[in-house]
């Protein structure tokens, strides 16, 4: 699991610049996880979540991309494999959502909606750990699965990434 015909699986994770220690490390266990199933990890690149779960990849020797919202790379996590500045701050969010086979929310703001909002516009699927719900019209819409644990979120992640690669052409 984790890999396609062409390679591996990338998979987003998004979630609060400004993290509590809980979110933080539900999403190191996350990179960790991902990390050990092979798949590289998308993130916006700077604080917070995004810092937490490049730690977790670097941990297990994992590959993690920082899309950052600045011109430069000052502010990138220094646990990222790469870090690639857009100069197009919170623009930055739909290249996130772009880059990856399935995405990933934990908890979050309104940077998070964006993005679980661009990936399902998209066609990429999300799914949901201690985040954002949707109503519409006073109604709850299930637009994505949600995981209690980090070990479901991956799970899920996986199996509906490795469902969608054919989208990528890879």
């Amino acid at each position: 699991m984790g890999m396609t015909g062409a390679g591996p699986l990338y998979i987003a994770v998004c979630g609060p610049g400004v993290a509590s220690p809980e979110e933080e490390a539900l999403a190191e266990e996350l990179g960790r996880r991902l990390a050990r199933a092979g798949a590289v990890v998308v993130c916006g690149g700077v604080s917070g979540v995004m810092d937490a779960v490049a730690r977790g990849s670097k941990a297990e020797g994992g590959v993690c991309i920082g899309i950052l919202p600045g011109p430069d790379r000052r502010g990138a996590s220094p646990h990222l494999t790469f870090a690639l500045p857009t100069g197009m701050s919170e623009g930055r969010n739909v290249l996130v959502a772009r880059a990856a086979d399935a995405l990933i929310a934990v908890a979050g703001e309104f940077g998070t909606l964006s993005e679980i909002a661009f990936a399902l516009k998209i066609g990429v699927p999300v799914v949901g750990l201690r985040t954002w719900q949707l109503h519409r019209g006073g109604s709850p819409v299930e637009a994505f699965p949600t995981a209690e644990t980090p070990e479901e979120a991956v799970s899920d992640a996986l199996e509906l990434a490795a469902g969608h690669g054919s989208r990528s052409g890879r």
